[in-house]
């Protein structure tokens, strides 16, 4: 058992809130011995704009891009689509598709109530301007995380979509992100990667307009320029390594789980893998066959690294294993018991779940709808997935008929009296003594 030798095996009471990271060390720092070089790049590309671009591209990359390059053109864009598999091109047509009503469903229209007579409330959403959307480059290409990004994005109404990725050594992007970009009605896509793009976006440049957000996954300098500039645009959750917890009882197929736990820990040596299960005899299972599917996949080495830093977990029963979990706060919980809705029920903290035997992380992560940019690191214990309100302004609307300002007046002016804001208190007296 070769691989099983990296992976911890502990029982559930050794676990609380206040040790979890001695199992589990997680961090979401992103400014840990890079803030000054960052710090150095935003400087440079808001005072030099574009010509901080070329030579960060020439300096980070090894690509000696002209000004005129930067810009994907509408040659590159049909290229591309002559370039890209068509079975692919069909299959993210079809992820996009069920992302567009997955993300339509979220939407909610205008509203307004009743607060008391002549007194009515409600609000409005209004689509923020201008969003631009990162995508990692290297040697991974990742055109779902360009779905992921935009389609909430343009649903929520948002007009002015743009994109930045690092161009490969040829000087091009993957014509499978030019692709799912512009499926997206994405047209201005850019060649420039890491703090610098953040940067771009941020104060914008020449050929890079300025936007308000920027959201999408990104390495540690990408992660550090976002929060570093979190006061000029505003940015998504940073995104740590990917992570799965499973809950499994003795209905559940080993098989399964370790499928579906191998799938989450074979992108990066980082990534982190929990089981926690009530039956010992699931977890023998998993045991005695975790080395062999992991000697098949394609990814072993990267599992083997990553396998140090996953657990199996026993648990005294379900409550104990979302005890677990809601300490935990994983970006994807899977649930793989008898009767997991009735567990959903008591999760607190989860970036998404995924319930029942058929329904594995990958199907969110690509084609089912829901959304693969989720928080990491813990951060699902306060944050969201990435959806339709992260690009929609909420506007509050008061209106009140004189009969409404008088059923108000007397608590409005005494607090603002109290408060010393005699202004305040001022406006509904002059109000309230006109007799039009």
């Amino acid at each position: 058992m070769v691989f099983l030798k990296s992976l911890k095996v502990i029982y559930s009471n050794q676990i609380s809130e206040k040790n979890i990271s001695n199992f589990i060390p997680r961090s979401l720092n992103q400014l840990d011995g890079i803030k000054e070089d960052v710090l150095e790049i935003i400087k440079e590309v808001r005072s030099t704009g574009d010509q901080a671009l070329i030579e960060f591209s020439k300096k980070f990359d090894g690509i000696d891009l002209d000004r005129k390059e930067i810009k994907v053109n509408e040659i590159e864009i049909k290229e591309a689509y002559k370039e890209i598999d068509e079975e692919l091109l069909n299959a993210l047509r079809y992820a996009k598709k069920n992302l567009m009503k997955f993300h339509k469903a979220q939407f909610r229209e205008d509203w307004q109530i009743q607060i008391e007579k002549g007194v009515r409330a409600g609000q409005i959403y209004r689509p923020l301007d201008s969003v631009g959307i990162y995508v990692p480059g290297g040697r991974a290409i990742y055109p779902s995380t360009v779905l992921m990004a935009a389609t909430p994005a343009f649903v929520s109404g948002v007009k002015d979509l743009l994109l930045c990725t690092p161009p490969k050594r040829n000087k091009k992007i993957a014509p499978e992100i030019i692709v799912a970009a512009r499926e997206c009605g994405i047209d201005k896509m850019f060649k420039v990667g890491g703090a610098q793009a953040i940067a771009a976006m941020a104060y914008g440049t020449d050929t890079v307009p300025r936007v308000q957000k920027v959201v999408g996954p990104g390495n540690k300098w990408v992660n550090a320029a976002k929060q570093l500039l979190s006061n000029e645009i505003a940015i998504d959750n940073p995104a740590g390594p990917s992570e799965i917890l499973i809950i499994a009882d003795e209905s559940a197929n080993f098989r399964y789980v370790i499928v579906d736990f191998i799938s989450q820990i074979e992108h990066d040596p980082d990534n982190v893998g929990i089981i926690v299960s009530t039956s010992l005899e699931v977890i023998e299972d998993i045991k005695n066959n975790l080395d062999r599917y992991i000697q098949n996949s394609e990814r072993k080495e990267i599992i083997k690294q990553a396998l140090k830093k996953c657990l199996i977990i026993k648990a005294e029963d379900l409550n104990d294993c979302i005890r677990i979990s809601d300490i935990i706060a994983p970006e994807h919980l899977e649930i793989l018991t008898k009767d997991p809705k009735e567990l959903i029920k008591k999760i607190h903290n989860a970036g998404a779940i995924f319930c029942g035997p058929y329904s594995p992380v990958p199907l969110g992560d690509y084609s089912a709808g829901t959304n693969h940019i989720l928080p990491t690191g813990g951060n699902a214990s306060k944050y969201s997935g990435l959806n339709v309100f992260d690009f929609l302004k909420t506007i509050d609307v008061l209106e009140c008929t004189k009969e409404g300002l008088q059923n108000l007046s007397k608590s409005t002016m005494k607090i603002a009296e109290f408060e010393g804001f005699y202004a305040h208190k001022k406006a509904i007296e002059e109000r309230i003594k006109d007799k039009n």
